[in-house]
């Protein structure tokens, strides 16, 4: 089957997710046509051939918190040159392949693309949760704003496709129809990786500097091994406590299979890596980002981690007294790989070429 899929470049989370599933969809023998913006294609690019590039829209973030307005003028600006790079990508593709299916990983011009169509469409993404289940009152608490602004956005980017296949590690109840939650869709090095169970935190932080953070940490008994921090490194820099590693993916995985506990930001890839992996979390979302909100405050309130607003020493002793008793959670979590969503996707694409059979 000829498959076209879009893929968000806000946020490595889409393109590491849409990878496993590309990979899935060309070993089944389709011929697939992907559409990616921001970091998404570069991503994509050098894993799959003919990797088209978009405009898509992005958010700007500082101190720990989405700029709004920074983020509206600056997709403004970039609208203005994009969108014609865009059309022409949309009408090259009407005459150059002639797609049967599309898959969307939150990605607005595969959308209108198969909506033109009159083609099935496939959502998968994390992030419909927000609009197609019923969220709990502890869950919203404070955030009432923030979440209105956030499921309205969810709603109108799109509406009305054919399913909505949802990866999430909680399970609000179901609001709308034709909508399935699967686990987390899990990179093969991570499905790969040996867990076990070390003295040391994983620190992710992508934000250079953060002198308070990194006073919170010396005031720690434990060994810190930091990522994202100190981005020049070649080699790993050792300071007391805290030996600060240059990026290594490989590195990065074996330091999180190996670990005791995490701290980092409340991202949902990495968070559904640590479930998987049975390694309690501390998060910190982004001020003005509802779904890393989400995330956070659903990892603590089933048992897997904590959620905090900021971090300093007593927010990470807490942490670190409450790790025992999330590790006792997590053991009961288990999932089958990616078989569950995968199998899925085969079905429903199977029903949409008999459908325009």
């Amino acid at each position: 089957m000829r498959i076209l899929y879009g893929v968000v470049g806000e946020g490595m989370g889409h393109a590491m997710r849409s990878r496993v599933l590309l990979e899935h969809l060309v070993a089944q023998g389709h011929e697939v046509t992907i559409m990616a913006s921001g970091r998404a294609h570069g991503f994509l690019e050098k894993r799959f051939e003919g990797v088209r590039q978009i405009s898509g829209l992005h958010m700007i973030y500082e101190e720990n918190r989405v700029r709004l307005g920074r983020t509206l003028w600056s997709n403004v600006e970039e609208g203005l040159t994009g969108l014609p790079k865009n059309i022409k990508a949309y009408f090259d593709l009407l005459t150059s392949f002639a797609p049967e299916a599309v898959i969307s990983d939150f990605e607005s011009w595969t959308y209108l693309y198969a909506k033109s169509r009159n083609l099935p469409i496939l959502s998968i993404d994390n992030m419909q949760i927000i609009n197609r289940c019923t969220l709990p009152k502890s869950i919203i608490e404070g955030e009432e704003a923030s979440f209105q602004l956030a499921k309205g956005f969810v709603k109108a980017k799109l509406p009305f496709c054919n399913e909505y296949f949802i990866t999430t590690f909680f399970h609000p109840p179901v609001r709308k129809e034709n909508t399935t939650l699967f686990p987390p869709i899990l990179r093969p090095e991570i499905l790969a990786a040996k867990r076990s169970e070390g003295e040391h935190i994983l620190v992710y932080q992508t934000a250079e500097g953060n002198q308070g953070l990194l006073d919170a940490l010396r005031q720690s008994p434990y060994p810190f091994r930091v990522y994202g921090m100190r981005r020049e490194l070649k080699e790993p820099l050792k300071e007391g406590n805290i030996l600060f590693q240059p990026f290594s993916e490989a590195g990065f995985i074996e330091d999180l299979a190996s670990c005791r506990g995490v701290i980092a930001g409340g991202g949902f890839t990495l968070m559904g890596e640590c479930v998987y992996l049975h390694k309690p979390m501390l998060a910190v979302p982004l001020a003005k980002q509802f779904e890393q909100t989400l995330n956070a405050r659903y990892l603590e309130l089933v048992g897997f981690g904590k959620a905090a607003t900021t971090l300093d020493p007593a927010t990470i002793g807490a942490f670190l007294e409450a790790i025992p008793a999330c590790a006792e959670k997590l053991a009961s979590y288990t999932q089958d790989g990616n078989r569950r969503i995968e199998a899925a996707m085969d079905e429903w694409l199977d029903k949409a070429g008999a459908h325009l059979a």
